[in-house]
C-alpha cells in the first residue's frame, strides 16, 4: 500500500450530499444509474454515473445521503457529463454506497 501525505488527503473533497434524482443509463457500457446530488448551498446539485444497480433499486436512492467526491475534473460518459464521484465498495454482490450513518447536513467536508 503506497502512503500519502496529509496534505494529499486534504486535497480530497468528499462532501456529504443526498440524492435528489435518480434514472436509468441504457446507454451506458455496465449497467448503471444517472444521479443528481445535492451537496448543499455552496456546492449546488452535481450529476453523477454510478455503477450500482445490482444492490439499489432507482426508488431506494432518492433520499439517500451518500459520500462523493466533488473536486474531480468533470468527465465525459457516454452523454452523461458526471461532476462528482459519488463513493462505495466493490463487493462479490456489487457496489455498496459510502454513506453516513446519520443524517449529516449537505455539503460537510470528510475530516
Amino acid at each position: 500500500m503506497q502512503t500519502i501525505e496529509w496534505e494529499d488527503f486534504e486535497k480530497v473533497e468528499l462532501r456529504t450530499g443526498t440524492i435528489v434524482r435518480a434514472e436509468e443509463f441504457p446507454e451506458a457500457r455496465k449497467p448503471a444509474y444517472r444521479l443528481w446530488v445535492d451537496f448543499g448551498e455552496e456546492i449546488g446539485i452535481l450529476k453523477s454515473s454510478a455503477q450500482i444497480t445490482d444492490l439499489y433499486s432507482l426508488e431506494s436512492l432518492k433520499g439517500k445521503q451518500v459520500l462523493g467526491v466533488v473536486n474531480f475534473p468533470p468527465r465525459q460518459i457516454g452523454p452523461v457529463r458526471s461532476q462528482c464521484l459519488v463513493t462505495g465498495f466493490s463487493s462479490a454482490d456489487g457496489v455498496v454506497l459510502a454513506v453516513p450513518d446519520r443524517v449529516v447536513v449537505n455539503g460537510l467536508k470528510l475530516c
